[in-house]
């Protein structure tokens, strides 16, 4: 080959070469913006993750220790609360804060108040929904495990029912309910039926606001702790209808009913109830 031709043919692979570097060139910067894609991606989903986990835990903590939701499965505590309307329960009630008399509590059934409630059986799939809701506390499957009622008598206070007016009293002292209490048309009396109470130590008296239409304390004489719950129920008290969100509102204890109202009675032993009628 002459010199001619190899410098010819040499040219030729140099600008062979010329020209495949931008091309290749070109293929890796794609492939490192398709690797940089990649890898942002990748990142963007870790920190989705990583968020969703933060959120749960959050949810979970805040739900285990200070507020949780439940829901409301009957008419005890109209017109207060609605039967479905949901609520959020504050949990440091009443091992942070103190239970007061007016307080909206939660607690758990202290034994036979409730009937036994038939739930049928979910798929596999609203089940895991209803069980991931009700660790970050959106959902309250166990609201039927739980009662809802106004605490009225708090431990050594002396509960009588009813006077002249039909009005219950709490040591003496005659209580005006008409904020809460709903009582049928034409009715005065808080209570169908009289009782006279002392609210044994560790303890609390509890009714619900729709009076005639409550299975609350009254009525539980027969069961474990003669019809008082003890405080080591209670989840919490009730703040706050948080649905649906035209009833969003925060709930009232009325301080001013129970305005003038002193402890100064000795709490008894053990639990004890005197019924003057029937109940």
């Amino acid at each position: 080959m002459s010199e001619d031709t190899r410098a010819r043919a040499d040219d030729t692979a140099d600008d062979a070469t010329a020209e495949a570097a931008p091309a290749e060139q070109a293929a890796t910067e794609k492939r490192e913006r398709g690797g940089s894609r990649k890898r942002g991606f990748a990142l963007f989903l870790r920190d989705v993750a990583l968020i969703i986990v933060a959120a749960i835990i959050i949810s979970f903590l805040i739900k285990t220790f200070l507020i949780r939701s439940f829901y409301i499965p009957s008419e005890s505590m109209e017109d207060t609360l609605l039967v479905n309307d949901r609520i959020i329960v504050n949990q440091l009630v009443p091992d942070v804060t103190a239970i007061e008399r007016g307080d909206v509590i939660v607690f758990t059934d202290p034994g036979g108040w409730l009937d036994p409630v038939y739930e049928a059986p979910k798929d596999p799939i609203s089940g895991f929904f209803e069980w991931l809701g009700s660790i970050v506390g959106l959902t309250a499957p166990d609201s039927n495990d739980h009662l809802i009622k106004r605490v009225i008598g708090l431990p050594g206070d002396h509960v009588t029912c009813c006077n002249d007016f039909g009005q219950l009293s709490v040591n003496g002292v005659a209580l005006d309910e008409d904020p809460y209490v709903r009582l049928p048309d034409g009715v005065t009396k808080v209570s169908r039926d009289d009782f006279d109470v002392t609210v044994p130590e560790g303890s609390l008296w509890v009714m619900g606001d729709n009076r005639w239409n409550s299975r609350d304390s009254r009525y539980n004489r027969d069961k474990p702790g003669n019809g008082f719950v003890p405080i080591d129920d209670v989840v919490g008290r009730a703040i706050l209808i948080s649905w649906p969100v035209e009833r969003w509102t925060w709930l009232d204890n009325y301080p001013l009913v129970f305005d003038g109202v002193e402890n100064d009675a000795t709490p008894s032993p053990e639990p004890t109830a005197t019924e003057t009628s029937g109940g």
